[in-house]
């Protein structure tokens, strides 16, 4: 077991094999984190630690799975049915329902986050409180799966030593497991910075849903998107010395006649 997990080290090609998947792995771990961090976000300060601790946990155990089950990731992508003359395989129903889940989700947290909650949320903190914990790890374990399954796609095409996909994904959930907690705080700190995390995850939905149904959106776009928006964030935090914006609750007034 020991030689075949590490037997690649003396082999100075799969170190460059590594690197890639390395890097290539921690860009598709952004989204992981970002989904988590604002996930983490809506529990007690205690808690979020440990919300982010379990989730990127989960996302290793998940993809470790996954890469010792390579024979049934293949399968996945065998048609399991035929629609309007397309063939859908298992792999494009978790995508599109992970895709669909994170539209969803993001739609949901950016509609608290200008509207704020509904007015039963808060009349149980306690009770509420132990729900969320579990209702939260129970979604980044969900979305852990669309996640991790594509992720172990990219690594499984990348590179053909079972020891350097092992050790490319923990070595990546290490590396989330020291930012989880710095990026989570500075999303929270700053409002227009969540905002603009959930338009990555409305971006990224858009891409699984998309990529389920046959339609492939080069990542390539996808990433420069995401980096233009994140430059434009930046140069906003540096005008405002950054100092974070206030959101405020609306007054609405109706119209009068």
């Amino acid at each position: 077991m020991i030689e075949t997990l590490f037997g690649w080290v003396s082999q100075p090609e799969a170190w460059l094999a590594f690197g890639t998947l390395l890097l290539l792995e921690v860009v598709l771990g952004i989204d992981n984190v970002i989904f988590i961090s604002i996930l983490a976000g809506k529990l007690p300060p205690e808690q979020r630690q440990r919300a982010r601790t379990l989730g990127l946990l989960a996302a290793m155990l998940m993809r470790l799975a996954l890469l010792f089950s390579i024979t049934w990731i293949y399968r996945l992508q065998d048609d399991l049915f035929v629609l309007f003359g397309r063939g859908f395989s298992g792999r494009d129903l978790i995508l599109i329902g992970g895709g669909l889940f994170l539209l969803y989700k993001a739609v949901k947290e950016m509609h608290e986050q200008l509207e704020g909650p509904s007015v039963h949320h808060g009349s149980d903190v306690v009770r509420q409180g132990a729900v969320n914990f579990a209702g939260i790890i129970g979604q980044i374990m969900l979305l852990d799966i669309v996640f991790s399954l594509d992720s172990v796609i990219t690594a499984v095409g990348m590179a053909e030593d079972i020891g350097v996909m092992v050790s490319a994904v923990v070595l990546t959930v290490a590396i989330m497991l020291v930012a989880a907690r710095p990026i989570g705080e500075f999303v929270q700190a700053h409002p227009t910075v969540k905002m603009l995390a959930l338009a990555f995850l409305l971006l990224i939905g858009v891409n699984l849903v998309a990529d389920g149904f046959g339609f492939k959106i080069p990542k390539g776009y996808t990433y420069f998107a995401m980096g233009f928006a994140i430059m434009v964030e930046l140069l906003n935090l540096r005008v405002r010395r950054g100092q974070p914006v206030n959101l405020h609750e609306s007054q609405r007034h109706p119209d009068k006649a």
